[in-house]
């Protein structure tokens, strides 16, 4: 009598002729024979894998510690050691921070820092701002101390030269410092009004709509993107000291021409359509608002609803433009919009040829006209450091000319 033995594999059945019992036994001895050969090769690729997931793990403990460590600005290079465990660290992180935690991506720095200086924050503006400031103007400077240069010394220098009497904070914790002091100290030395403060972000957006998307920055629940945050601070602050204080915010690449002491609660357009002449994008390196000025309440109202760390842009002129495309003719919202003339009569594409000197008699008539033009409408030229700052001033250029004549120091024009 015949059995037949079925047989499943990957859910196929297949169907064979049962086998005589002595070579049954045969094949059954033969099929023993190889599972223990098979076992003993099994069981040593088992320690070698155990012996190799054991380093893994380790190099993923050691690089879970390198970035914790690690700071948002700086992207220390990566071990060529851990790189094959990057995506196992990244995993590791996220299970122990949970949802939500984004705690990694911020540092423990300055940004979030509470001490002396930041609580003498409030009082120190007082103090400054009360000695009869013809127009109160503030800065901010996120960098390192040694980035502060010729260029931007001479933006502060503009300031003072068409307002003698007027006041400049510079919110900066790095510039709030010996080594800042040795750095305004000629101004200073001549009578001018600079002072540089460590700022309390916590203290200026307290009762903004900003404060609560604050706390979740410093407590991790909130994405701060890959564009540092403290440069996006930088936006959110200067809206802050406006509707705490009031006055004029300057980028530090933005060299004044003319006095300010006219303007009113305005902002200026970057660019306009050529048909229309409506505006078409606004720009937020100059700000001139009255203190508690409604306009900044939805500046800082839109900063914090809409953050996206990931864009350029998009928390500073993008955001601008949105909220003023919204209420502009509402009434409560009094403001003016000024044409790109005023701040920005250059634009970021043509700015270079500021820098280059005359050539020829042509090119020495266009610079004539450029002054003059500049002179006559402009407050000031917004420099676009992000793609001037590595040009030279040449001497007899446009810029060469207005930095020499709108300086109180005019030490090292042509080598900023």
């Amino acid at each position: 009598m015949k059995r037949v033995v079925s047989h499943e594999i990957f859910g196929h059945h297949i169907v064979r002729r049962a086998k005589p019992p002595v070579i049954s036994i045969i094949i059954l001895f033969g099929l023993l024979t190889v599972f223990m050969i098979a076992d003993s090769i099994i069981s040593n690729v088992s320690l070698q894998s155990a012996s190799f997931i054991g380093k893994e793990d380790s190099q993923v403990i050691q690089a879970l510690k390198v970035i914790r460590k690690m700071k948002l600005s700086v992207d220390p290079p990566v071990p060529l050691s851990i790189i094959s465990t990057q995506r196992n660290v990244t995993n590791v992180v996220r299970e122990e921070e949970g949802i939500g935690g984004f705690r990694r991506k911020l540092p423990e720095d300055e940004i979030f820092m509470s001490d002396d200086l930041t609580k003498k924050f409030h009082g120190r503006v007082l103090e400054f701002l009360n000695q009869d400031c013809e127009v109160q103007f503030f800065m901010t400077w996120i960098s390192a101390i040694e980035s502060f240069g010729r260029r931007e010394m001479l933006a502060l220098e503009s300031v003072f030269k068409a307002h003698p009497h007027g006041c400049l904070m510079i919110l900066s914790r790095t510039m709030d410092s010996v080594d800042g002091y040795r750095i305004l100290k000629p101004l200073l030395d001549r009578g001018f009004k600079v002072l540089a403060v460590t700022p309390d972000v916590p203290f200026l957006l307290k009762n903004t709509p900003a404060e609560a998307w604050f706390d979740d920055m410093k407590s991790g629940k909130k994405n701060p993107g890959w564009i540092p945050l403290a440069q996006n601070l930088s936006n959110l602050v200067r809206l802050a000291v406006l509707y705490k204080y009031g006055g004029v915010y300057l980028d530090t690449d933005f060299i004044v021409l003319n006095s300010f002491k006219g303007l009113k609660n305005t902002i200026g357009a970057q660019s306009i359509d050529t048909v229309s002449k409506n505006w078409t994008r606004l720009n937020n390196a100059v700000l001139v608002f009255d203190m508690n000025h409604p306009l900044l309440f939805k500046f800082i109202e839109e900063f914090a609803l809409t953050f996206d760390g990931n864009k350029w842009g998009h928390n500073g002129p993008y955001m601008v433009s949105r909220v003023v495309h919204r209420v502009e003719g509402r009434p409560g919202y009094n403001f003016t919009i000024l044409p790109p003339m005023a701040f920005y009569p250059v634009d970021w594409i043509r700015i270079g040829r500021l820098f280059n000197m005359p050539k020829d008699q042509t090119e020495s008539r266009w610079v004539e006209a450029k002054l003059h033009q500049l002179k006559g409408q402009a407050y000031g030229v917004h420099l676009w450091n992000k793609q001037s700052s590595k040009l030279v001033v040449e001497e007899g250029s446009v810029m060469g000319r207005l930095m020499s004549e709108h300086c109180v120091l005019c030490e090292y024009i042509y080598s900023s």
